[in-house]
């Protein structure tokens, strides 16, 4: 809270760390527990440099279910055969989609399905009858995943370090970026189970993507690691009705007070986009265009100087400008299959959108089918909000309205714009400073599908920015 010089993020937040420099992140935990994670926010690093970060109750207080006997983090990230700076670098040289990765990982290491990689399978060593919580979190860069445990059921408990009503479940989806805990009973006969986790593909039929699966192995004590693991179950690649459910499954444990009356109601497009080919190149994406993306038909350019929370800090001017839209600039069918081509272009634009300390923020996240229709996992930094409802089709406020949850809405701080579909979410804007927003698929991020929110300080020191530290880096 009011410390976004903690964040992170390169050219948002801070200058980014400089080779052989060092910068210390210092911050207080407040109001959360449960499993987050850290990650590198410079181009593509990370793609490797990531891991848990696991707040624990208070000192004499316990979760809100039956402690589990053991704890694992469970890390899905993805893995290329080759650099993946070059991988991106290569993407935006020629305008196409990035390559797919190689395989996808638990905790570092790919797999007993994959070649040469059996002897380094991640193993889970538990006992029977033993109650295990598993904290998984989806590292990866552009793929949202499904993950099963063979022949076990999960109970979801928490998402994105927010307790959950429990339920079961033989089928996780995470989105890049989101968490959630699940517990497990060891109560199947003695043996080694795979946990595996592939891809969920939401884009249209044809689209390449890395089809293999990761698995680590739940070992029951004792057991001969010669005998082949029991595979798990896992939905098909594109199965949107699955995921859509998992979605809907999720809730906060009991009725919540929903912040209103809403203040600014907002309505942002997320969706790919085409660039024309400067002339004399030859470009990539398709019939010759280069890829983008964008939010309300802005692509967003991260200033190379100066941090935005710097130059809003210390007012430097021509960094950034404040008029990034509320809707829309123009109205169309935003999922629909005849988009008129003009609306493909974004315009390149670095905006920010200012919003009054504690403000009630209520914003509509819109998927289009610009170019290709996906979901899309969106994250705001530096908040927590409540998921009222998502859907399919183009928002309809009289009708979509009617199906909000304003009982007990989940609390993330990432949701998966459905594909074809949208999100809508709510929040009190009472952490000042720049905070980002953007998809987590990162090849969508570098595309430019983010903004960032300009939190206007309150009033006095403890609504406003605290001052940054002595060792932030410099560009």
């Amino acid at each position: 809270m009011r410390n976004g010089w903690a964040d992170g993020p390169s050219y948002v937040t801070q200058c980014p760390i400089q080779p052989g420099g060092t910068y210390t992140y210092r911050f207080k935990i407040e109001n959360q527990e449960g499993t987050l994670w850290w990650h590198a926010h410079s181009s593509w690093l990370r793609a490797t440099v990531y891991g848990a970060l696991i707040i624990l109750p208070k000192k004499d207080t316990s979760y809100p279910f039956a402690t589990p006997k053991r704890e694992f983090p469970v890390i899905l990230g993805e893995w290329w055969n080759s650099n993946p700076i070059d991988v991106i670098r290569q993407a935006l040289k020629t305008g196409a989609a990035p390559n797919n990765s190689d395989a996808f990982t638990i905790n570092g290491q790919p797999g007993d399905l994959y070649k040469c990689s059996s002897k380094e399978t991640t193993v889970l060593p538990v006992g029977p009858g033993e109650t295990i919580l598993l904290r998984l979190i989806n590292a990866a860069m552009v793929n949202e995943l499904f993950f099963s445990v063979a022949d076990h059921k999960m109970t979801v408990v928490a998402a994105d370090a927010s307790y959950t009503k429990p339920f079961t479940t033989s089928v996780i989806l995470l989105g890049p970026g989101q968490t959630n805990d699940v517990l497990i009973q060891t109560n199947q006969p003695a043996g080694r189970y795979y946990l595996a986790a592939h891809a969920y593909e939401s884009g249209p039929p044809n689209t390449p993507f890395d089809n293999t699966t990761t698995t680590a192995i739940l070992s029951y004590e004792n057991q001969i690691t010669s005998t082949q693991p029991k595979p798990a179950a896992l939905p098909a690649f594109n199965d949107t009705a699955t995921a859509a459910a998992f979605t809907a499954s999720i809730k906060s444990p009991r009725p919540v007070k929903i912040p209103g009356p809403v203040n600014e109601n907002l309505f942002f497009t997320v969706g790919l986009g085409l660039f024309n080919c400067p002339p004399g190149k030859t470009c990539s994406g398709p019939n010759g265009t280069r890829f983008t993306a964008s939010m309300n038909n802005y692509s967003f350019v991260l200033p190379k100087r100066q941090s935005l929370l710097q130059a809003a800090e210390f007012g430097i001017p021509g960094v950034f400008t404040t008029d990034f839209p509320a809707t829309p600039p123009v109205k169309f069918d935003y999922t629909g299959n005849n988009i008129s081509p003009s609306l493909y272009q974004p315009v390149k634009a670095t905006k920010l959108y200012p919003l009054k300390y504690g403000s009630v923020v209520q914003l509509v996240m819109q998927g289009t089918n610009i170019v290709a229709s996906e979901e899309h996992p969106m994250h705001i930094h530096g908040y927590e909000f409540y998921v009222l409802a998502t859907g399919t089709g183009n928002f309809n406020a009289k009708k979509d309205t009617a199906k909000f949850n304003l009982v007990d809405p989940p609390r993330r701080n990432t949701i998966g714009v459905p594909v074809k579909g949208w999100a809508v979410i709510r929040f009190v804007a009472d952490n000042p400073g720049v905070w980002f927003v953007h998809c987590h698929i990162d090849s969508h991020l570098t595309w430019g599908l983010a903004m960032a929110f300009l939190v206007e300080n309150g009033v006095g020191k403890l609504q406003s920015t605290i001052p940054p530290p002595l060792d932030l880096p410099k560009c």
